[in-house]
């Protein structure tokens, strides 16, 4: 008798490898649950602003941020390097893991789900997702699911992962990290918290993938 093992894909993208950090827990689980588990990383190449992503920490903090405002007030796309992961195969399930930028889904995450590559990728597929972010996930996690049923996937939850701290300490943490590249105790005299994920999020991150590799188990043996 042949056992079939699910073919999962997990598809991000990162800049300050947090959403990498959760991707890598979440495949750790799906292969011990007996899933085929590839991972899938979109390279931002826009020329207008792959410049400033090419480093880290960034040249300018505040202004490279600033940056962004308008291209993601319009909701708009840019180019992109799709990894061959996503490009084909037949998956069961595909994962994808989408920072916040000012409110909703980041550029290049957008700009996949509105790609050719992903109407081949996610149609009649299921799909999941989730949110990294400091503090506003649900239309980043509402656009995702939105723009995946759009290409003809069938999406199966998601989960949003946040930082430390309230909306304006998060802020200053999250300004200083990007312009220093590590953590400090104090930014402007102002005393922050860690600017990355809260340490709980290696137990959300297993529990959800635990929930999608159910979800898996109970498609298969039907």
């Amino acid at each position: 008798m042949t056992v079939t093992r699910p073919q999962v894909l997990l598809l991000y993208y990162t800049y300050t490898q947090q959403t990498l950090m959760v991707i890598e827990a979440m495949a750790g689980v799906l292969r011990e649950r007996g899933c085929e588990v590839r991972q899938a990383r979109i390279e931002f190449t826009d020329p207008r602003y792959a410049d400033r992503f090419s480093r880290f920490p960034l040249r300018h903090a505040l202004l490279d941020i600033l940056g962004m405002l308008p291209a993601q007030l319009r909701r708009a796309t840019g180019e992109i390097r799709i990894p061959e992961e996503a490009r084909e195969g037949e998956y069961d399930l595909v994962c994808i893991g989408s920072p916040t930028w000012w409110l909703t889904t980041c550029m290049p995450i957008r700009s996949f789900m509105k790609s050719d590559a992903a109407a081949r990728l996610l149609k009649q597929k299921r799909f999941a997702a989730f949110v990294v972010c400091r503090r506003y996930w649900r239309n980043n996690l509402k656009t995702v699911r939105k723009l995946g049923a759009k290409q003809g996937g069938e999406y199966l939850g998601g989960i949003h992962f946040t930082f430390a701290g309230g909306q304006i300490l998060s802020l200053l943490s999250l300004l200083d990290y990007l312009g220093q590249g590590d953590h400090r105790e104090r930014y402007l005299g102002v005393r922050i918290p860690p600017p990355n994920l809260k340490p709980d999020y290696l137990l959300q991150a297993r529990a959800f993938a635990n929930e999608l590799a159910d979800r898996l188990s109970g498609e298969i043996e039907r």
